[in-house]
């Protein structure tokens, strides 16, 4: 990295830090009880170009590569888990799907109101009968003239109740397995798609989650995203993006942890003297520390791995590398927010500490984006040439 790329990241970095001081960190337990963004902070999110991140400015982003979105993303989830999840959603898994393979017309209509955070995005791909299968998905678009016809239902969907835009995949050739998917972007208010209230979690509560029907849901041709039948690519390349960006999460919630207890350990004492003065207390602080810095390191070097390369997918570099990134960032997450709230003891059971919520958080990193067991099979087939 050039110094001139370390000092544009630095001062991203600090843009960022700054906005989620302001405006994020203060008011993160209220949006947790309140269940969701309100609205004008998408909007606010939207105009500082957050969203805009890693789109070329002649597109209307904000240009930057992959390492400045995770750069972003690591200080968002420092101030919310739920606000970086809902925004990775939108703007990762959506928009920046939308601009890596929509046609120069779909990127007009969509990627406008996307980036300003006036329409807020989702990915549609979780299926109740395919989770880490996500090839198996049964959702089905049969071509009627200018139109495809969908049927299917989509769970556990990121911004779901709230969402403007969703991108979706279905079968327009179910005979063909894999290889009969394809890609759609859809509007909220197309008849026959209709979405379920927040499904209630164990955490990221203000990150809003759902349900996706398509009863008999029209949906006109030129919604088509890539070419008929090809939607394996977009899926397959759009699944190694989203899991280095997903590394971000429990690394800037890692480190929010490992700040909560410099504090705490300072300031708490037992047996006449801060508890930060006990070795058993330091080897825990120092353990954090080494599991955040090595979580970062790897996920920036998949990051920049994504910039390097035309494609993601089977059989690419990138495919077992991303798998590795969060792997390794999802499982210390929940390393460090375990050891969070023992060093916080029997307040760090209690919700008036903030340990409590991060720890509940973290479960998500090794589940969504592919558990953890799926990105171990990932790595472990690239690996061995499978």
């Amino acid at each position: 990295m050039s110094q001139d790329q370390s000092a544009e990241l630095a001062a991203l970095q600090a843009s960022v830090r700054a906005f989620v001081e302001g405006e994020i960190a203060p008011v993160a337990n209220e949006l947790e009880r309140g269940g969701q963004i309100p609205i004008e902070l998408w909007r606010e999110m939207g105009a500082v170009g957050l969203f805009g991140l890693g789109i070329p400015e002649a597109d209307g982003g904000s240009g930057g590569d992959m390492l400045a979105v995770l750069v972003a993303w690591e200080e968002l989830a420092y101030g919310s888990t739920s606000v970086a999840l809902s925004t990775a959603a939108h703007a990762n898994l959506c928009a920046h799907n939308l601009h890596r393979n929509a046609n120069p017309e779909q990127r007009a209509r969509f990627l406008p109101q996307l980036l300003t955070g006036e329409k807020i995005g989702a990915l549609a791909l979780t299926e109740p009968e395919a989770g880490s299968d996500a090839v198996g998905i049964l959702t089905n678009a049969r071509r009627e003239g200018d139109e495809f016809v969908l049927n299917g239902s989509k769970t556990l969907i990121t911004n779901a109740p709230n969402a403007d835009v969703f991108l979706t995949y279905a079968k327009t050739a179910p005979e063909r397995g894999s290889k009969g998917i394809s890609a759609f972007v859809l509007e909220r208010d197309l008849p026959g798609l209709s979405v379920s209230g927040p499904i209630d979690k164990m955490g990221c509560k203000a990150s809003p989650t759902g349900q996706v029907f398509f009863n008999d849901c029209r949906v006109p041709a030129g919604d088509l995203l890539g070419e008929q039948d090809r939607g394996i690519e977009i899926m397959m390349g759009g699944l190694d993006v989203e899991r280095v960006v997903m590394a971000s999460l429990p690394i800037g919630g890692a480190r929010r942890c490992l700040d909560l207890c410099l504090s705490y350990v300072r300031e708490r004492e037992q047996f006449g003297r801060p508890i930060g003065e006990f070795q058993l207390i330091q080897a825990k602080l120092a353990d954090m520390y080494t599991k955040i810095e090595a979580a970062r390191l790897l996920a920036h070097h998949a990051a920049t791995g994504l910039d390097r390369l035309a494609r993601g997918g089977k059989g690419t570099e990138i495919h077992k590398l991303s798998a590795a990134a969060l792997l390794f960032a999802g499982e210390a997450g929940n390393e460090v927010a375990h050891e969070a709230v023992q060093i916080h003891g029997g307040y760090g059971f209690t919700d008036e500490y903030e340990v409590s919520r991060i720890y509940r958080d973290m479960r998500l990193a090794t589940l969504g984006a592919g558990t953890s067991e799926m990105r171990r099979l990932i790595i472990g087939r690239e690996l061995l040439g499978k």
